[in-house]
């Protein structure tokens, strides 16, 4: 019978085993009555999911009429608007993984209840918000909320399915992510024609009363029977290097400036704590991660090709909001529709993406999805202020592909590298590298478009009579202060459209490039380090009927 090494913390001089060394035992069957109403689960799961995606789509939205004056609006400010979003990100991020490792030890059903309640009452807050400053710290316990519910919905997918199962409960997971994102912005559109800004917080609250019921009576619970003693000090370590890093992006990008002390001491901060935290985890006892398994490439590349193609997706999405709104002058519903070829690409291949990598290997799939998504972003140097909107449409599609044939092989290695007790925080990984890489994409890309824009259309603004140079720097921070600014200055203002749609198009352009950049190192990242066709990822639990091999021959 083949024997298992002493885990971390079994003698007084033990630390965390090299992964290579691992043998882990055979993956438990899932309880028939569990088995059973699997796909039920499933479905449950996604409403959850469908919630915290779906609301951040909605928001985008919904900024310019939170940005009117009262009452329509709370009349918030440009750099308000970005701190509520900004908010939900910044808790988000910083708790996610300091959730998974709680759900591994408390048990996952008990943490996404909890996460669901507080989402569902950062919402309610959220709606009868009374100023910007309220709405900035209800997103905040929204993203606290979220934070808890995202990592346990991939945890409990990974102990009710079986191995052979879990690539296809994965894709549809991912296809549902895909249908959020689309589905936010056509229904905050519809929302803002019939009822006030804060519609788009309250239509959470029914989805998640509904959801805690269908959870208490269907998901079951689960957690790492043996999760060692706790590790106060990395996962304080872990919170705070996450939460400065992530805010050192934020403001970097919010101010166009990552020379600026406040934002190269956050986010310089935040590396040298989780540079410690590593330190820590490898010299600790009772780990909240082991960290060394990030030596095993199947691990190691999931993790950073997720964390490069959502660089590169979300700092692109960013943009095209406003090239569909301001440029082309699509209304909110109209732009949330254009978004349907991206969500339905998705929906269609990401459950049948496992087919293919059956077929191909996840190497070769991730890295040909890779480069489909720096071919379609690279795409966007195409499009102008006339460009027929078909091509746009056509791009959306062919990287709502590409991302299907990426994320679930890459989500499906990272779960199944690590055994099936640690999933909270193989979940906690993903998600955290998914979001800070989103994040450092906004801001990064962010910066590029704000900095090429203000640059392209400050001849423009300086020759408008009578501007002071604070209200000129203002009208240069994005194409929607520049408009907003014509608006006002009445037909004098007509001559200042055709150069902010100019200026923005070039900027666009300019950040489409770098953003194609960081693409085709993930899929160089992918070609070289995640494992091709066959093979199996290092630590990862074997199949019941080998370990019953193993039994027989007396191993």
């Amino acid at each position: 019978m083949s024997t298992v090494p002493p885990g971390p913390g079994s003698g007084p001089t033990a630390g965390p085993p090299d992964p290579s060394e691992i043998v882990v035992p055979a993956d438990r069957r899932v309880p028939e009555s569990v088995h059973r109403r699997r796909w039920a689960i499933l479905a449950v799961l996604l409403f959850s999911l469908l919630i915290v995606v779906l609301d951040n789509s909605i928001l985008n939205v919904a900024m310019k009429t939170i940005a009117s004056p009262a009452p329509t609006g709370l009349g918030a400010t440009q750099s308000e608007l970005e701190w509520a979003i900004n908010s939900y990100t910044l808790v988000f991020a910083g708790i996610l993984f300091t959730a998974g490792l709680l759900g591994d030890r408390l048990g996952r059903k008990k943490v996404l209840l909890f996460g669901m309640v507080v989402f569902g009452i950062g919402s309610v807050l959220s709606a009868v918000a009374g100023s910007s400053g309220e709405l900035i710290a209800f997103r905040a316990v929204m993203g606290f909320g979220g934070a808890f519910v995202m990592p346990a919905t991939l945890a409990i997918i990974m102990n009710v399915f079986e191995r052979e199962e879990q690539p296809k409960a994965i894709g549809i997971w991912a296809g549902a992510v895909g249908l959020a994102i689309a589905i936010g912005p056509i229904t905050g559109g519809i929302l803002l024609d019939h009822f006030w800004w804060g519609s788009v917080f309250l239509v959470n609250v029914p989805i998640v009363l509904i959801g805690l019921i269908a959870m208490v009576l269907l998901v079951p619970d689960s957690k790492d029977p043996d999760p060692g003693r706790l590790d106060p000090l990395g996962v304080l370590l872990s919170v705070a290097g996450l939460v400065l890093l992530v805010y050192g992006i934020i403001k970097g990008g919010q101010l166009a400036d990552f020379t600026d002390p406040e934002v190269f001491g956050t986010a310089g901060g935040g590396l040298l704590i989780l540079v410690l935290f590593v330190l820590h985890e490898r010299r600790s006892t009772h780990p909240a991660i082991d960290v060394r398994y990030f030596r095993n490439p199947a691990f190691s590349a999931a993790v950073s090709s997720i964390a490069l193609v959502f660089f590169a997706l979300m700092g692109t999405t960013f943009f095209i909001v406003f090239y569909t709104q301001s440029v082309r002058g699509y209304t909110p519903l109209q732009s949330g529709l254009l978004l349907l070829p991206l969500a339905a690409a998705q929906m269609i291949f990401a459950p049948r993406a496992r087919l293919v990598v059956d077929r191909f290997g996840a190497r070769a799939v991730c890295a040909v999805g890779m480069v489909l998504v720096a071919a379609s972003t690279a795409g966007f140097l195409l499009l102008d202020a006339d460009t027929p909107i078909w091509v746009l449409e056509v791009l959306f599609f062919v990287q709502g592909t590409a991302m299907a044939h990426i994320m679930p092989p890459a989500t499906v290695s990272i779960m199944q590298s690590l055994p099936r007790e640690k999933a909270g925080s193989g979940s906690a990984v993903n998600n955290t590298f998914r979001q800070v890489g989103g994040a450092l994409g906004v801001a990064v890309l962010g910066s590029v478009l704000s900095t090429t824009y203000r640059n392209g259309i400050g001849d423009e603004l300086a020759a408008v009579p009578g501007l002071s140079g604070s209200a000129r720097h203002a009208a240069g921070e994005s194409i929607e202060a520049t408009l907003g600014l014509a608006e006002k200055l009445g037909p004098a203002g007509k001559a200042l459209v055709a150069p902010a749609n100019d200026a923005f198009i070039h900027a666009m352009h300019v950040t489409v490039i770098g953003a194609t950049g960081v693409a085709l190192l993930g899929a160089a990242v992918v070609a070289l380090f995640l494992p091709g066709r066959g093979s199996a990822p290092t630590g990862a639990a074997p199949r019941p009927e080998a370990e019953r091999e193993q039994a027989e021959a007396g191993t």
